[in-house]
């Protein structure tokens, strides 16, 4: 007789308010048959998410994804892309569907954020663009780079994909470089089920956005750019106006949940934790630790396999590197040898469950198994 394995406890889960407060958005959906393109909830959802970001522009997307891949039309980036080799695959995939080539760049061993100290090498007469990423949300170097940036004459996109509501020194990060790009998917702490969008700086380039986002349409009967098709429907809107009323609930129990982690593991030998940037206003994105096998006594792996035969779906994000996959395997800057700090990493890293829902006796259950 086989015995029953304990419910599933996955790495994260979307946060989902009340079905009875979203009703009163679907009857006046329903009621207007205005489903999407620019409707009511997709203008009052923009003026929100400025007002709780702290930004002067935005730009909602039908997926960050999208939204990546019009940052780089909009600035009319070409040629090089400096990035970093960890992150998700949709960051690098942003550069080549805009026929641009990454160049890789390693990262930074305390925040695991594109190392500003190894860019100016990989500057070439090619190089247009840096695109960071604040892996888990943890801010990058920003000022580093945009000096950087500025020297060289190159604009500068950052990932914030995970970097929702986050500030560092009481101003949104998203404020950094020339655009900030957003993914508000089902993983990440704000969602609209799918989603994103594009911060920026001035209402010129917010317009060209937005003509972007819309086949390039200015008005019936004038194109001005081949855009596409990466507008948000007014369902989506009209979640992401209701999740933004839960947000300091969503971000107060992330928190708990990270410092019950941090509070229990900090001691164990293997096994190190992640502090956040001097003057960080974190949102929890992620809870990350690395599993060093030589003081653990197990590999990752070795931990990630028994953490699924108990059924906790804990990820190794981010395994493998970009540069390592076949289409990326071929550029000279995706060498080990050039990337050492990002290999080890990737090699080591092991994101741990944290989600609003989560009970602590399912944390305390994660905590348990690896103290043992």
């Amino acid at each position: 007789m086989s015995i029953p394995k304990e419910k599933p406890i996955y790495v994260t889960q979307p946060f989902m308010p009340p079905l009875e407060d979203l009703q009163p958005f679907l009857q006046e959906i329903w009621k207007n048959k205005w489903l999407t393109n620019n409707g009511r909830f997709h203008q009052e959802f923009e003026e929100k998410l400025c007002e709780y970001l702290g930004v002067k522009h935005i730009s909602l997307f039908c997926n960050g994804t999208l939204a990546l891949l019009t940052a780089f039309q909009t600035l009319k980036i070409s040629g090089e892309v400096i990035t970093t080799p960890f992150s998700f695959v949709a960051t690098t995939h942003s550069l080549w569907w805009n026929g641009l080539k990454p160049v890789f760049v390693d990262i930074e061993p305390e925040y695991f954020n594109l190392d500003p100290d190894k860019i100016e090498a990989a500057i070439t007469s090619d190089t247009s663009a840096i695109l960071p990423v604040h892996v888990y949300g943890n801010p990058c170097k920003m000022e580093k780079i945009q000096r950087i940036a500025d020297h060289y004459g190159l604009k500068v996109i950052y990932d914030a994909c995970h970097a929702f509501g986050v500030k560092l020194n009481g101003t949104s990060v998203l404020n950094a470089g020339d655009l900030s790009v957003l993914s508000f998917h089902a993983t990440k702490v704000f969602n609209t089920f799918e989603g994103g969008a594009i911060v920026s700086h001035d209402k010129k380039t917010k317009e060209r956005i937005d003509f972007l986002k819309n086949f390039g349409f200015v008005d019936e009967v004038t194109v001005v750019a081949p855009g596409i098709n990466a507008k948000v429907n007014e369902f989506q809107a009209a979640f992401g106006i209701l999740g933004l009323r839960h947000m300091k609930e969503i971000i107060d129990k992330r928190k708990a949940i990270a410092e019950f982690y941090s509070s229990r593991l900090k001691d164990i030998k293997g096994i190190r934790i992640l502090n956040y940037p001097s003057g960080a206003d974190p949102n929890y994105s992620y809870y990350p630790i690395l599993i060093e096998e030589k003081e653990f006594g197990k590999s990752r792996d070795d931990v990630y396999n028994l953490f699924r035969e108990q059924n906790i779906f804990v990820r190794r994000y981010f395994y493998p590197l970009i540069s390592r996959f076949p289409i990326y395997k071929g550029l000279i800057s995706s060498a080990p040898q050039n990337l050492p700090v990002a290999e080890t990493v990737s090699e080591q890293v092991l994101c741990l469950p944290i989600y609003p829902d989560l009970s602590f006796s399912d944390v305390g259950r994660i905590v348990k198994f690896l103290e043992k």
